[in-house]
């Protein structure tokens, strides 16, 4: 099992880990989707235009297939559970597209995690078929996806 002291002599593999937050003996996952919440407050008060905060998006996913990559194997172990820069990533992903409320805020983290969680079809699939740091990544993209179209036609009704 990973430590601080094993994190901090990998700097990439502290990313891996969410700045240690996956390192959570409980639910890391969970603990390691928390650190998007100040990075999205972050990046949403330079108040960018909708098209730079997809590129902000995607380069979170591009750079976050290598960490993961690097981090799986540095742990020498697939899909290691403490990896949650996908969860970071996709749950960034997510706030940038969303009202910047605790409502919506809660909601989505709420129903990413359960869908990261119980990985529905197509998102099961994919876990299933793609490894390495693209498949890490992938999961979280399609369940981020998923979550960003309810809370989307949620909107829709809402108003």
């Amino acid at each position: 099992m990973p430590t601080w002291r094993w994190l901090i002599r990998r700097p990439i593999c502290w990313l891996g880990f969410g700045f240690g937050t996956g390192l959570a003996p409980k639910a890391p996952g969970t603990f390691g989707t928390l650190p998007a919440l100040p990075l999205a407050a972050g990046i949403l008060s330079l108040h960018l235009p909708i098209w730079l905060n997809l590129l902000v998006a995607i380069a979170f996913f591009v750079v976050g297939v290598v960490i993961c990559a690097r981090t799986e194997a540095a742990l020498g172990q697939q899909d290691f559970g403490g990896i949650v820069w996908d969860e970071i990533s996709a749950m960034l992903l997510i706030l940038l597209f969303i009202p910047m409320t605790w409502g919506w805020w809660l909601a989505a983290f709420v129903l990413f995690r359960l869908f990261d969680a119980i990985k529905p079809w197509p998102i099961r699939w994919f876990d299933a078929r793609i490894h390495g740091g693209f498949g890490i990544m992938l999961d979280d993209l399609i369940a981020a996806l998923i979550v960003l179209l309810i809370l989307k036609v949620t909107g829709v009704i809402l108003v």
